[in-house]
């Protein structure tokens, strides 16, 4: 009896206890991070980027994913703190038919104003992709394999939740996305999808006529697919109804992906001069995946970083608005997947942010509304492939410039060869080197010269920027005027 007494008090008192127990949080470390910003370059340090501000209206150009939510593979009240100090002006969120409907007719949205109204309280402005299916209604799935229905009551059903959730909203959202890669499903032909964008978008013009609407969210830039959808937009006269074509370029080089994404604009902008393209969701693994885009690749932290930065460079260098997927890793039912900017527990809880968050938190700080691309030439005497970019204020004076070696996926390697490297017609003064990763700012004095060297004349001009031993690597680095910096 005083036995059972004793398993009984034990039960009703100190195992409730138990459980109710939350451990602290704890720091975890950046190993990773430290080690980049240890092994950063020989250059004499003179500052690091601030990134205390949270202006992140001057960013249009940059937004990042907060996708999976609506299939509850992250929980957004558990990483909302991450997202403003980014310094991105967009979130994409998914807003889930199945979640939001799970009684016919009638629509909950409490999960997703979380979410809404968490971005927008940290100085973000959401925008909502419209996709996947709902089982009250058609068998086409939940998640991105979904196919798209044919059928009338499905259809309109659909339209009933559109016009719904776009009447929910009202001003807080003002850009709606129609699907979520449709031509990775045979099933999904151009024909169908050009009837649900249609569909689609005449709702949420009608609801609110001010909206922004994307279209399609395509796996790839890809111009067959397209080119059949906006034939049928045309013969319709319904291309007024879209503003951007959206897609994802997932290359294991991301440099690589240059050719297809200019040939797919061309072609987008071939049937209306302002429609403008979009790239809505795109990043990196930090580990070996074996499902998602580029699996069975060994990518690390170290390469992720220096992937969504070479990404960013590349789409800014084209003027392409760009989204990084993901903000954090989505707990998928077959894996924790990697490509989040801050890693992720079992348990939808932030360890620590990677060196990718802290990338892409100073690119947007670097290049914000205020700095655009040109084309900048030169000549380097080095055996790797070099891209370079111009970087010009609003008033199209050359602010600075953007280079890093282009020919080969991202490796693992800090290392930073020194690299002689003419830089043509760049007359650019007070310049500073800014290592994105770790944000730091460095002096350029001892390997800068300006003009033509003796025998040198016939290749240089006065207006030439000549760099003696310029530290470079598979990720960009920025030669930026000081005074546009604003330092901590």
């Amino acid at each position: 009896m005083k036995k059972f007494l004793m398993i009984l008090l034990f039960s009703v008192f100190v195992a409730p206890m138990a459980f109710a127990y939350v451990a602290p949080k704890t720091k975890h470390p950046e190993p990773i991070y430290t080690r980049i910003k240890v092994h950063c370059t020989q250059l004499p340090k003179v500052g690091q980027i601030d990134v205390s501000d949270a202006d992140n209206n001057t960013r249009s150009r940059w937004s990042v994913g907060t996708e999976g939510l609506d299939r509850n593979y992250a929980t957004f009240s558990k990483y909302k703190e991450y997202l403003g100090p980014l310094g991105v002006c967009w979130s994409r969120f998914q807003s889930g038919w199945a979640r939001c409907e799970q009684k016919k007719g009638v629509y909950d949205f409490a999960w997703l104003d979380e979410c809404v109204n968490g971005a927008i309280e940290q100085g973000v402005k959401p925008w909502l992709s419209l996709s996947y299916g709902n089982p009250l209604y058609c068998k086409g799935g939940t998640t991105l394999k979904s196919t798209v229905w044919t059928d009338e009551p499905t259809m309109k059903a659909w339209r009933n939740y559109v016009r719904a959730i776009v009447r929910h909203f009202g001003d807080r959202v003002t850009a709606y996305e129609v699907w979520n890669e449709p031509d990775g499903q045979k099933a999904n032909t151009p024909a169908i999808m050009a009837e649900l964008l249609i569909n689609t978008a005449e709702v949420v013009r009608k609801e609110n006529p001010k909206a922004k609407i994307y279209a399609l969210g395509l796996a790839a830039p890809n111009c067959a697919y397209i080119k059949e959808v906006l034939d049928i937009l045309k013969s319709r006269g319904k291309l007024h109804l879209i503003d951007k074509v959206t897609f994802h370029a997932y290359y294991p080089n991301p440099d690589n992906a240059t050719v297809a994404m200019k040939a797919f604009r061309n072609l987008v902008q071939s049937y209306r001069a302002d429609l403008g393209v979009f790239h809505g969701e795109v990043g990196c693994p930090s580990n070996y995946e074996y499902g998602h885009a580029m699996k069975y690749n060994e990518w690390d932290e170290y390469k992720q970083a220096k992937w969504d930065l070479r990404r960013m460079a590349n789409d800014f260098a084209m003027n392409i608005p760009t989204s990084i997927f993901s903000l954090v890793d989505l707990q998928y039912p077959n894996l924790l997947q990697s490509f989040g900017l801050v890693r992720m527990n079992l348990m939808h809880e932030p360890m620590y942010k990677r060196p990718a968050y802290y990338a892409v938190q100073h690119f947007t700080r670097l290049l914000h509304d205020g700095i655009q691309p040109f084309e900048l030439k030169h000549t380097a005497f080095h055996n790797r492939e070099i891209q370079s970019v111009g970087l010009a204020n609003k008033s199209g004076e050359m602010v600075g410039a953007m280079l890093w070696f282009s020919d080969l996926v991202p490796t693992s390697t800090l290392d930073k060869d020194n690299v002689s490297i003419i830089l043509h017609n760049f007359a650019v003064e007070d310049l500073v080197y800014v290592e994105p990763i770790t944000g730091f700012v460095h002096d350029l004095g001892t390997i800068l010269t300006r003009g033509a060297n003796e025998g040198d004349a016939a290749s240089e001009t006065v207006s030439d920027l000549r760099c003696a031993g310029l530290p470079l690597w598979d990720a960009p680095i920025l030669l930026i005027k000081r005074s546009e910096l604003k330092l901590q």
